[in-house]
């Protein structure tokens, strides 16, 4: 069941986030702008895609790509931390730079809206079913594409629908 507010949104920049170092992390701050969002946990095998994420952050920031990580405890309660645990991690273990939100459930009924709008967008096959998942957002606010938590950030295929979204 989607939420009043997915309901009524049209564009991921209608969301905005608690983030991980307090304070509101609006979507609508990155209108115009590509965004990888992506439900990240600290104890998964696919844990090691923070490497990924952050060299794709890297290369193309200047871009405008924002890479927005979102900790989940949703699959296998593979992300037990509290909001300083998770940075700390992140920080420590893969010199993550790009903005975080707090952790969040991203599927049922306690949902982020976010993510109620994006599995009503892409349908029961886009729905993130593990962690690292990745919602590829346009500059229009719209999703672009998903990606499945076994493609890697570092994928040709990632990368190639990444760069059709880069200005020229």
């Amino acid at each position: 069941m989607l939420s009043a507010h997915a309901k009524q949104s049209t564009s991921a920049y209608d969301f905005s986030f608690q983030s991980i170092d307090g304070g509101t992390l609006d979507l609508a701050s990155f209108t115009g702008q590509p965004l990888l969002i992506v439900n990240t946990a600290s104890q998964c095998g696919f844990t090691p895609q923070y490497d990924g994420l952050q060299a794709l952050y890297e290369a193309y920031q200047t871009d405008g790509l924002v890479v927005i990580g979102v900790p989940s405890n949703d699959f296998g309660k593979q992300e037990k931390g509290d909001a300083d645990d998770i940075k700390e991690f992140c920080e420590v273990n893969f010199n993550i730079t790009f903005p975080m939100t707090d952790k969040v459930s991203v599927k049922g009924n306690g949902a982020h809206p976010f993510y109620d709008w994006a599995r009503a967008e892409v349908g029961f096959a886009g729905r993130p079913r593990w962690n690292f998942h990745k919602f590829l957002i346009g500059p229009d606010g719209q999703i672009a594409d998903w990606f499945a938590s076994t493609t890697a950030p570092d994928s040709a295929k990632v990368k190639t629908a990444i760069e059709a979204l880069l200005p020229r």
